[in-house]
């Protein structure tokens, strides 16, 4: 096991990370937790990044193991682009590197290739090409364009403003309708546009209030109002839901400040606070089948799994819940269930210790019935941990970004403002 004394003293202990700043001690056991997970996922983003790229690889081992896998994600790029933001911020990474490291990975995006200003989903770290004939993904592409609006508002120099301007003014929304009132998935040179949609409750909301608030290429109102919001109830509670996993109540909330807004239809943070706690309700009722689910661990969403990557999480999820625990799934949802979440990530450390905790903090998913534990980290699901903890501890990702034109222009379109 792990004490929890040693988590100022062991979050950057290595030689490797040595000019990695070490925090002042937190004042209560909690603090010293999420500063901990929060720092270790800093140093994700920043080690498992190509040092002239600035790409961040999709995943890596949570050992202290060499890991020489090569392809990056464009999502995890953009958290990666908060993640230093944040740990300037915080005082976990001199400003000198972290501002120097969001220079060259703007740089570096600008000359990648796009196709109408979007980003393939999976790159190779060390040059930006496409790997694995993947897709030009929109929502992907979202990720990035949020990560970099919020370094953007953080760093707030002239040369940072210059190139993420030039990013996002690219960035052709329009041509990503194909002539529709719904968002395309995305693209490829093989086949042209995917055969499905942004037409449904997901994640979907800060893609498309970027959209809507794009300075050169805005999207129309209407679009706001086109895609579905279904329904689901459960245990007394009502909330939009299309079946989806938990992440998809999460990812827009990470950026985006909907605490005190609503449109038509809904208040979409108080929404992602009810989903959050069906959830729990949900897997604590299985704990006959899966006696380790209680009130103090739970949560999960698409992660690793021992049958490979699964995109479980929803109430009709298939494949079925094996028992596996997902810890980002509560990490993700600190602001909306405080006590009930950071209850999770203390058991969590407290009861499994080493078996899941590693040089970047929590590992992907375990299993605590069949002494399995994912060897890696995702880098997305590291920062939707790292955001929002950050949102639950002070908001200032919410208040970087939402003192942005593109935040305001997207609310003020979808009547949220």
């Amino acid at each position: 096991m792990i004490s929890r004394r040693g988590f100022v003293q062991s979050g950057i202990a290595a030689a490797s990370s040595s000019f990695l700043i070490k925090s002042a001690r937190a004042s209560t056991n909690r603090e010293r937790l999420l500063d901990d997970v929060q720092r270790r996922a800093v140093r994700y983003f920043y080690y498992e990044a190509d040092p002239y790229t600035g790409l961040v690889k999709d995943r890596a081992r949570n050992s202290y193991e060499e890991d020489r896998r090569i392809v990056a994600s464009i999502a995890a790029t953009g958290f990666g682009l908060s993640a230093l933001a944040t740990g300037d911020r915080r005082g976990y990474i001199p400003r000198s590197v972290a501002l120097e490291r969001v220079e060259r990975t703007l740089e570096h995006l600008a000359r990648m290739e796009t196709q109408q200003g979007f980003y393939y989903h999976f790159i190779d770290m060390r040059t930006g090409d496409r790997a694995w004939n993947c897709e030009i993904s929109s929502v992907d592409t979202s990720w990035l364009l949020c990560g970099l609006i919020h370094a953007r508002a953080h760093f707030d120099t002239s040369k940072i403003d210059r190139l993420a301007n030039e990013i996002l003014d690219r960035v052709n929304w329009k041509w990503m309708l194909n002539e529709s009132d719904t968002l395309s998935h995305g693209w490829t040179p093989e086949s042209g546009f995917l055969p499905y949609r942004w037409d449904s409750y997901s994640e979907l909301m800060a893609m498309y209030l970027l959209a809507l608030g794009s300075k050169t290429n805005p999207i129309p109102a209407r679009s706001w109002d086109a895609w579905r919001r279904p329904t689901r109830t459960y245990a007394g509670l009502k909330w939009i839901d299309s079946d989806t996993p938990l992440f998809t109540h999460q990812y827009s909330h990470a950026f985006f400040d909907f605490r005190q807004r609503r449109d038509k239809y809904a208040n979409y943070f108080q929404n992602s606070r009810l989903a959050t706690e069906a959830h729990r309700i949900h897997c604590v009722s299985l704990a006959k089948q899966f006696p380790w689910y209680s009130n103090s661990l739970w949560g999960v969403t698409a992660s690793d799994s021992r049958i490979g990557y699964s995109p479980w999480g929803g109430f009709d999820s298939r494949p079925a819940y094996d028992g596996t625990v997902v810890p980002c799934a509560a990490a993700g949802s600190l602001p909306f269930l405080p006590e009930p979440c950071m209850t999770v990530l203390e058991t969590t450390f407290d009861k499994f210790g080493s078996r899941v905790w590693g040089r970047y903090g929590f590992s992907d998913a375990f299993h605590p019935h069949a002494n399995w534990t994912s060897p890696d980290v995702i880098g997305i699901d590291l920062g939707i941990s790292l955001l929002m903890a950050e949102n639950y501890r002070t908001g200032s990702v919410w208040d970087a970004m939402m003192s942005t034109d593109e935040a305001k222009r997207g609310m003020q379109a979808a009547s949220l403002a």
